[in-house]
């Protein structure tokens, strides 16, 4: 399982959620959380600004793989890529739901706090030009992507990423399941009304416990499950 982190953080936050994942029944799961570009150990100046973000997540999104496969390398035989997962949280997320709008090797996904409706996201910020957020947009590529099962959760009151960035495009990608014949099911949609989470964004506060958990079953489920 590969997880990227949100803006302004590096990939050391939450290391609970890596051993839940490390130690998960039938053999636990192979983890790597992997810094976004300009930030954690690869800090650059400026680039964990609101004004950079897209560019991260375009460069994030034709790195993972490089990443993956130099695991691979790296570790011949240890790893099953067959059963490999993406995910992230906010600019993560964003990155994971970009990803998977192109061919891939991965099982199934799972996101946080992260929006998937880019236009929606930033028509308030004049930073980015239509052009740019077109190609990063994944609601624009949603034909292009093949299901596979998606874990989403969000805090309705996320005051970063408003809820109806997300919601918008799980109801397009639902719709586009059901056309290509697959089980809408696949999708998992978990929202709180609050959580009590700094700006309801940065982790799920009093219910964090309960995503997390809901996270290693959807992961053990697909990732490790028969």
């Amino acid at each position: 399982m590969v997880w990227m982190h949100g803006r302004t953080v590096n990939k050391e936050l939450d290391p609970g959620r890596y051993l839940r994942w490390m130690r998960a029944d039938h053999g636990g799961i192979a983890t790597c959380a992997i810094d976004l570009p300009g930030h954690g150990e690869r800090a650059a100046s400026g680039w964990d600004e609101p004004g950079r973000t897209l560019e991260v997540i375009e460069q994030m999104v034709g790195e993972v793989d490089g990443v993956v496969d130099a695991l691979d390398a790296a570790y011949p035989g240890m790893f099953d890529l067959s059963r490999a997962g993406i995910g992230g949280m906010s600019a993560g997320g964003i990155v994971t739901l970009r990803r998977l709008c192109e061919p891939h090797r991965y099982r199934c996904a799972s996101v946080e706090s992260t929006v998937g409706n880019i236009e929606f996201f930033f028509q308030r910020e004049a930073v980015f030009s239509p052009a740019h957020i077109a190609r990063v947009d994944p609601m624009r590529r949603i034909p292009d992507w093949r299901p596979i099962p998606l874990s989403v959760m969000h805090s309705r009151a996320d005051s970063v990423a408003p809820i109806a960035g997300i919601e918008s495009f799980v109801q397009r990608l639902r719709a586009h399941y059901k056309g290509a014949g697959a089980d809408e099911g696949l999708i998992r949609f978990q929202t709180w009304p609050q959580t009590g989470a700094p700006m309801e964004h940065n982790g799920f506060g009093r219910v964090a416990g309960e995503a997390k958990a809901q996270q290693v079953e959807f992961l053990t489920r697909y990732l490790l499950g028969t």
